[in-house]
């Protein structure tokens, strides 16, 4: 193996997020194997990405993310949203809050039954087992103890927090300490990607280690400009750095880990999507795939905040001098607000009580921001409840603009525009109101600030949650992974692009549907198996 310009790798990985950075240390097992890994952002040595607490600060950082946003909404008062994704070594999974979800089994399911075989629940759930290092009560069946990405509890205790649970409970949704167990239904406690109070990435567990074995090349702030082909088998990428253009050769294959907003776009300028589009930006077309850049999903997030009494809430404690306490604590490797993730407590729970699995979930936090200024606590204690469609019918899609990586593509995720999402986040921001009405929640609520006691109708809730959602970052299913008779199909089951060679996408935009829960655990699953697929040398 040489670097430099023109060398030769057996696999060429783009993006070194969730998926990319999982992806490129197993490949890098193989004895004599050689990869080279290649992102657009900096290394991850910042010291508020290791600090849980610095999600603050790192996920409106523009050196360390792709600071996009969204097309007007036509269903949320034609507003434009930010589209915020990691682009570091580590990806999103190092800005994120640390929240670790895999979702349900009906969802992976629903996958196979499409049409994907081998994605069913039973199918998956050895590679999300291999994943992880389970802290925690939890049962062996479903969950991992031996892997080397750390999954641990809520160990911050908050008043209000456990009052959340116990008036969940109160109207009938029952306690579950492990949402990422037998079943998904309940209240309790989130789990988070956390080893020994730091951030632990994918990046972080994996890649680092994998690093030391000498044969994976990263190479940090490589913008890859265009996928290079000769027929139609992929043979490498041209990438750019501070200077010229380098380009970087595979022997066996191009891997796609850029993630569900930059996948498709580098497809596209490649000459892999639909031909009107490729036309309209100047790019001749060597393949057409109809389906590159549609299916696009994401979750939809309104939430309320309250002004919070005779307790103690995180505006509180993160100001001084109970804050100098905390940063004690959490170097002793103490629960602290330093060492915890962005949200405490969830309640996954069904908007109707006809559903066999909960399609919504309440989000609680004991804190508050303020209004118009990102990132920056309430002077007075409050507390954040939101919600979110587990599995919204909502979708658009995301195209590149041009054939310069540079420009922003046109990103429109289409939230609220299906009727169905529209009545649910109403019930959801109802099932809020009665979470909160209950007596030991009740007595710590001193005032509804958002969207406030005025608006009470189901068309008034509605208006506030087109008017104040925000997206969740979820973004997923541009590359759609489905059986070669849908002619949306980008993916096979084994992830190879169809129609072409030597080229496959392992990322979060393969996925059919979006997951029920936030999508960075499901990524690196889709990372563990592909690798499997990839080194058993797939048919």
């Amino acid at each position: 193996m040489k670097s430099g310009n023109g060398a030769t790798y057996d696999y060429v990985i783009v993006g070194a997020g969730s998926a990319g950075a999982l992806l490129a240390s197993r490949l890098g097992e193989d004895t004599g194997s050689t990869v080279c890994l290649l992102e657009a952002g900096p290394a991850d040595d910042s010291i508020f990405i290791g600090i849980p607490a610095g999600f603050l600060k790192v996920i409106f950082d523009p050196a360390l993310t792709w600071s996009f946003e969204t097309e007007p909404g036509p269903a949320i008062g034609d507003r434009k949203l930010p589209a915020l994704q990691g682009r570091v070594v580590g990806g999103s999974g190092s800005i994120n809050g640390m929240v670790y979800v895999r979702g349900q089994a009906q969802d992976f399911d629903t996958w196979a039954q499409l049409g994907n075989r081998g994605w069913s629940f039973d199918d998956v759930l050895p590679y999300f087992r291999k994943i992880e290092r389970r802290d925690g009560s939890s049962d062996p069946h479903y969950r991992g103890r031996d892997g080397k990405l750390s999954v641990v509890d809520l160990s911050w205790k908050n008043r209000l927090v456990d009052s959340f649970m116990e008036s969940a409970e109160t109207i009938g949704i029952p306690r579950n300490q492990d949402y990422n167990g037998a079943r998904q239904e309940g209240v309790g406690p989130y789990q988070y990607n956390i080893d020994k109070g730091w951030r632990h990435s994918s990046a972080r567990a994996f890649l680092r280690p994998a690093l030391r074995r000498g044969n994976i090349d990263l190479r940090t702030n490589a913008m890859v400009e265009k996928i290079l082909f000769e027929g139609r088998a992929a043979t490498g990428v041209r990438y750019r750095n501070g200077g010229g253009a380098q380009d970087v050769f595979a022997r066996r294959e191009v891997i796609l880990c850029g993630g569900a907003l930059n996948t498709p776009r580098l497809l596209q300028v490649s000459g892999v999507g639909a031909g009107d589009h490729l036309g309209s930006i100047g790019v001749p077309v060597i393949h057409e795939l109809r389906g590159v850049g549609g299916n696009l999903r994401d979750h939809y997030t309104p939430r309320m905040v309250l002004r919070a009494q005779d307790t103690l809430t995180i505006n509180d404690v993160a100001r001084c001098p109970r804050v100098i306490g905390e940063g004690m604590r959490w170097l002793l490797n103490r629960p602290s607000i330093i060492g915890m993730g962005v949200v405490l407590g969830a309640a996954f729970w069904k908007s109707s009580p006809e559903l066999d699995t909960p399609d919504i979930v309440i989000t609680f936090t004991p804190g508050s921001f303020k209004a118009g200024f990102l990132g920056v606590l309430d002077d007075v204690p409050g507390m954040t409840v939101g919600t979110w469609q587990l599995r919204p019918e909502s979708h658009g899609h995301v195209r590149a603009r041009s054939t310069d990586m540079k420009t922003p593509p046109a990103i429109q995720p289409n939230y609220l525009t299906a009727a169905h999402d529209r009545e649910v986040v109403v019930k959801g921001l109802k099932l809020i109101r009665k979470i909160l009405a209950q007596p030991g929640m009740a007595r710590y609520c001193a005032e509804e600030m958002l969207p406030g006691c005025s608006v009470q109708s189901d068309s008034e809730l509605l208006s506030y949650a087109m008017s104040q959602g925000l997206g969740g970052y979820h973004y997923c299913g541009t590359c759609r992974m489905a059986p070669q008779s849908d002619p949306d199909a980008v993916v096979d089951e084994a992830l190879r692009v169809r129609g072409l060679d030597r080229l496959r996408v392992v990322d979060a935009s393969i996925m059919p549907n979006i997951v029920s829960g936030n999508t960075n655990a499901t990524t690196m699953m889709i990372a563990e198996k592909g690798a499997d697929l990839i080194r058993k040398g797939t048919p």
